[in-house]
């Protein structure tokens, strides 16, 4: 088997992203279903419903599952006790350093992957015991880095001893086939997914992905020190406007505050920032987690000549 599924006890090479406000057990559940891994993302929700959104995954699927903790949150603490509280197999991090809980992790048996915009931060990541470095580039949806995926991936690949997952740009076989290219052993998606019908965006947000062309995103908050790459809307150019007129950090933040709560729940087309990497543009039609994700494997099986969970 492909050294990743056989790490991560999953039939395909395929993990979702970790898609804030998005990603709940509904999800999740559905991609580890279909034989990918499923992503519950923490974000900021209270630890509670973290809890119940684990354990309702969990009845809706006897496959593994990955939580995804986003680490400046203020509930990081809590959030990692709870992972080895309700016995979660894998983890994802972004937006910091997991150093802090690493021992805690790894002694309960956990599977820490970090997401990681650079070499640098794979270097450091290896260091603390990663077992997977996840390397996304530039071209993703939601907060980025600055180095594109394909000069990104094979740079890490170089450094690192453990296995590398692309990520960033990818929405079909041949992304795929192009991230086993560069040496990585699996990819993460996440725009591809959003348009899934077991995705619980408002519909609003699942159009504006399905409309999106090669040009449609915009990166607000660069000069902040936030990148978030977002499809552009009345909102991204507001901000952008506010960055353009050297508006102090703590009035980007207010105006940026509860963004993309209004896309997600609320599908407001004028005040919602809705996330979405520039594969938005190959993104065409709405079918189920498990259509997707045997579409994504049959274009890449036919790319290759054989079977890529194999490589």
């Amino acid at each position: 088997m492909n050294s990743l599924c056989k790490l991560l006890n999953i039939k395909y090479p395929i993990i979702q992203g970790g898609l804030a406000w998005i990603a709940n057990a509904n999800l999740a559940s559905a991609v580890s279903n279909a034989g990918g891994l499923g992503i519950i993302s923490a974000g900021n929700m209270p630890v509670d419903l973290l809890r119940n959104e684990i354990r309702k995954a969990k009845e809706m699927t006897d496959k593994p599952l990955g939580v995804n903790v986003m680490l400046m949150s203020p509930s990081a603490d809590e959030y990692a006790s709870l992972l080895v509280e309700e016995k979660v197999g894998v983890v994802t991090t972004g937006a910091g350093s997991p150093a802090k809980y690493m021992s805690m992790w790894k002694n309960a048996g956990i599977i820490v992957m970090p997401v990681v915009p650079s070499v640098a931060m794979a270097v450091s990541m290896e260091k603390l015991g990663a077992d997977v470095i996840i390397a996304e580039g530039t071209e993703a949806g939601g907060h980025i880095g600055e180095t594109t995926t394909m000069a990104l991936v094979p740079q890490v690949v170089d450094t690192a001893k453990v296995p590398v997952v692309a990520a960033g740009g990818i929405a079909d076989g041949r992304g795929i086939a192009a991230a086993f290219m560069l040496g990585a052993v699996g990819v993460q998606i996440g725009t591809r997914f959003l348009v899934c019908d077991e995705c619980m965006i408002h519909e609003n947000y699942k159009n504006f992905v399905i409309k999106a062309k090669d040009t449609s995103t915009r990166v607000t908050g660069r000069s902040y020190g936030r990148p978030v790459r977002a499809i552009r809307n009345q909102f991204t150019n507001k901000i952008l406007q506010l960055e353009k007129s050297g508006a102090p950090a703590e009035e980007f933040e207010y105006a940026a505050l509860g963004s993309l709560k209004n896309a997600v729940l609320l599908g407001d087309e004028e005040n919602g920032t809705f996330m979405a990497g520039q594969s938005a543009g190959m993104v065409k039609k709405k079918q189920s987690i498990k259509e997707t994700i045997n579409e994504l494997v049959d274009e890449t099986n036919k790319l290759f000549g054989s079977r890529f969970d194999n490589l």
